[in-house]
């Protein structure tokens, strides 16, 4: 019985303790966070061993792989990979950008598949406003919805092309956020016409990808009462409005910005129409709770969630790997720097 969940685990290797707890929950999938990257050969072992302690070969191992702030597999084994922003700046128009873009996401699949990474929790869709708070920032992919759109596809085909779902988040908009929910509940104060026209338009327009993540945020517009991820009407919004229909994933519930118990949050998650939730930290106390308020993946739930993986090539694109990376390196000369800062937070989704 495949529970409608995903967990991280705390270390290099799969602890019995996990193992035992996997086996018995059976979530959908699993997410590596930087605390669980070493070097290829180990990430290949833990991807392996967490598949095996559900017995699902095909279970989706989840990673935030974006560039810049958010790269979780890094130097020295991996590439560095600049921050979404820095590929219009470099590519000087969106369309020359869109090659680079593409380019980037491919490799980055290449360089995921080979240690049996099969999801990315990118490319982020949000459209920040000035003033916004920075967890966005550099993140977005440009100043303007038409150019997120382009790009963000961009950076789907490039992971789709190479054998790793995309997940487009976080639906329906955190660019307009004047807070990070990692720590703080934002609440977005804008009109529903100014909400369709800058931080929905991104999502409906690749409203055909297989996953997409929600916003920890409440739009008073939708619902004043509810972040996204707990709101019916946030989720209806999402099917109807924005036409997803694809499977819907929380952010991560150990988030500030959700508030009540963990078994609560997991409830309330999916009794708005979630799919599955979502839990990173690796605390088996934690995951232990959030299964209590998880049941089955089934009905519709799990038939999103089976076309989702149906999109996965078994064979990806043909790339010569290092060619591929000579002319990204040599069109983004100069911009990796912005991509220096720290990691942002664990839980970040």
């Amino acid at each position: 019985m495949t529970s409608a969940a995903i967990y991280g685990c705390s270390g290099h290797v799969l602890t019995p303790e996990e193992h035992a707890f996997f086996a018995e929950a059976r979530p959908w999938g699993f997410i590596l966070f930087r605390r669980n990257i070493d070097g290829p050969d180990q990430v290949r072992a833990l991807t392996a061993a967490l598949r095996e302690s559900i017995g699902d070969p095909d279970a989706p191992v989840l990673v935030d792989q974006e560039g810049g702030r958010v790269q979780r597999l890094g130097p020295p084994h991996w590439p560095k990979y600049p921050p979404a922003a820095a590929f219009l700046a470099a590519g000087n128009d969106p369309w020359t950008a869109r090659e680079l873009v593409r380019l980037g996401a491919r490799l980055m699949a290449h360089d995921l598949r080979e240690v049996g990474i099969t999801v990315d929790c990118a490319p982020v869709l949000d459209v920040p406003v000035p003033g916004a708070h920075d967890i966005i920032g550099d993140r977005a992919y440009g100043p303007d919805p038409d150019t997120v759109s382009l790009l963000g596809r961009a950076a789907a085909e490039g992971l789709l092309a190479g054998g790793v779902l995309p997940v487009i988040k976080h639906m329906p908009g955190h660019g307009r956020a004047f807070a990070d929910s990692h720590h703080d509940l934002p609440v977005v104060h804008a009109g529903r016409e100014a909400l369709e026209a800058w931080d929905f338009a991104p999502f409906r327009a690749l409203s055909d990808m297989p996953i997409a993540m929600t916003a920890h945020v409440v739009f008073d517009a939708i619902d004043p009462k509810k972040p996204a991820t707990t709101s019916k009407k946030a989720i209806r919004l999402m099917r109807e409005d924005l036409g997803f229909g694809g499977l819907i994933l929380t952010d991560d519930l150990s988030m500030k910005a959700l508030s009540g118990a963990l078994k609560d949050r997991a409830e309330a998650a999916l009794k708005a129409g979630c799919d599955v939730v979502l839990h990173c930290n690796g605390d088996l106390s934690e995951m232990a709770e959030v299964a209590r308020g998880v049941g089955r993946l089934k009905g519709k739930a799990r038939r999103r969630a089976d076309a989702a993986l149906g999109r996965i090539v078994r064979v990806p694109e043909p790339l010569a790997v290092m060619d591929a990376r000579r002319r990204l390196d040599a069109a983004l000369v100069g911009r990796v720097e912005a991509a220096a800062g720290p990691d942002v937070g664990e839980a970040l989704g």
